[in-house]
């Protein structure tokens, strides 16, 4: 018996080193989360595709349409405050790394992680929230809120 005791012990403490995965979530308990936490969780589905799309092109003139600034990127060991759309598609190159852009343009709408900052992507490489228009948020978009090389 206490050979048993020590073969669990073992096993337990072995265990213990390799990462536990989340069970797999369905488009619907995504989208559920979504909604309970952000709202507009429909409203995520157009700048979401269109996103992954173009991450997957390198179509920088499209990510910078979708992305709310200043926007801040982490890249290259630093992190930037990016101003405006042209200073993200000048800078594009150095800002959003390929492997970036392949993790997101590999992205499933069942693979996102959410949570009340936001919507996360390729395991953080982007985060995506609902930004509101006004100090009453009556009115929001979906948007690219940071990239994290």
């Amino acid at each position: 018996m206490p050979r048993l005791h020590i073969a669990a012990l073992l096993l337990s403490s072995a265990l213990a080193f390799f990462p536990i995965t989340a069970a797999a979530q369905s488009d619907e308990d995504v989208y559920n989360r979504i909604e309970s936490l952000h709202g507009d969780a429909g409203d995520l589905n157009e700048p979401l595709l269109s996103l992954v799309e173009a991450m997957g092109n390198s179509d920088a003139a499209t990510i910078a349409g979708l992305a709310e600034y200043p926007l801040r990127v982490a890249a290259n060991g630093e992190s930037y405050e990016i101003q405006n759309a042209d200073d993200f598609i000048e800078n594009f190159d150095a800002l959003v790394t390929q492997d970036t852009r392949d993790a997101v343009a590999g992205q499933t709408y069942s693979q996102l992680f959410v949570n009340s900052d936001g919507v996360m992507l390729a395991n953080g490489a982007v985060w995506m929230s609902n930004v509101c228009e006004n100090s009453d948020c009556s009115s929001s978009h979906w948007a690219v809120i940071s990239i994290n090389n």
